[in-house]
C-alpha cells in the first residue's frame, strides 16, 4: 500500500537574531493510509513543528512532504488554504470552541466554506455529533458542556468535512483521565473503523499507547518507530 504521507529529508530552521534553531533536521518518515501514528517527545523536540508541516499550516526550511500524492511543499498560500480545507481535520489541546455558538453550529462551520446546501450542512453535522457520541448536545453552548464533551464537539468539528487527515495537538492536555480516554477511544475508531489517517502530538506514554504506532523526536531527530 502506498503511504499516505512521505516526508523526505525534511527540516525547518527558525532564525531569532543572528541564531539558528533547528527545529527539525533531515527527517523522513512515511505514513499509511488508516494509521494512527503517536508523535512523541520532550518540550522542544519539534513534534508540533512536523505536525503542522504535515498538516500545511507551516512550511519547511527544505525537503519534501507529500500528502496523498499532493506536494504540500510547493503549494502558494491561496492553494495549501485551501488544500487545508478539503483535506485536514484539526484537534487542539485547548478545543477553540467559539462560545457563542452551539456545539452544532461549532461543528457546522467548516461546512459554511463549501458549496452545500442547509439540508446537507444538517445531514453531515448530525452525523459528526453522532460519532462522537454528543447527537443529544447539538443545542448545548460550550460552558453548558464538560472539557471532554467539548474535545469531542472539537473532533466532531474537525471530522464534519470528511477529511483524508485528522491531526490532533495534545487532544488529551486538559482533560482528566475518563475524558481522556473517551477521546482517544473515539480517535482510534476514526483510524481503525472510518479509516481516517490520525497524526497525534502526545508527550504522555499512556495517551500514545493508543496509537497504532510510535515515533519519537529529540532535538528535530526522528529517532525511532515502534
Amino acid at each position: 500500500m502506498q503511504p499516505i504521507v512521505t516526508i523526505r529529508s525534511l527540516s525547518k530552521v527558525y532564525r531569532q537574531g543572528e541564531m539558528e534553531i533547528a527545529a527539525l533536521d533531515n527527517v523522513s518518515l512515511d505514513i499509511a493510509q488508516g494509521e494512527f501514528l503517536s508523535l512523541m517527545g520532550p518540550s522542544g523536540s519539534g513534534k508540533s513543528t512536523l505536525l503542522h508541516i504535515i498538516a500545511g499550516i507551516d512550511r519547511p526550511t527544505s525537503g519534501e512532504c507529500r500528502v496523498g500524492g499532493v506536494g504540500v511543499t510547493e503549494l502558494d498560500d491561496s492553494q495549501l488554504a485551501d488544500w487545508r480545507n478539503q483535506n485536514v481535520g484539526f484537534v487542539f489541546q485547548s478545543f477553540n470552541l467559539i462560545p457563542v455558538l452551539t456545539a452544532y453550529e461549532n461543528v457546522e462551520l467548516p461546512l459554511l466554506l463549501m458549496d452545500l446546501n442547509g439540508a446537507r450542512r444538517k445531514e453531515l453535522v448530525h452525523t459528526a455529533l453522532e460519532l462522537v457520541g454528543l447527537a443529544d448536545r447539538a443545542r448545548h453552548l460550550p460552558k453548558q458542556m464538560s472539557g471532554g464533551q467539548e474535545q469531542r464537539v472539537a473532533i466532531a468539528r474537525a471530522i464534519v468535512t470528511d477529511p483524508k487527515l485528522v491531526v490532533a495537538d495534545e487532544p488529551t492536555g486538559n482533560l482528566d483521565s475518563a475524558s481522556a480516554e473517551a477521546v482517544l477511544e473515539i480517535l482510534r475508531t476514526l483510524s481503525s473503523k472510518a479509516g481516517k489517517t490520525v497524526i497525534m502530538v502526545t508527550h504522555d506514554p499512556r495517551a500514545a499507547s493508543f496509537g497504532s504506532k510510535t515515533t519519537h523526536l529529540e532535538k528535530g531527530r526522528l529517532l525511532d518507530v515502534a
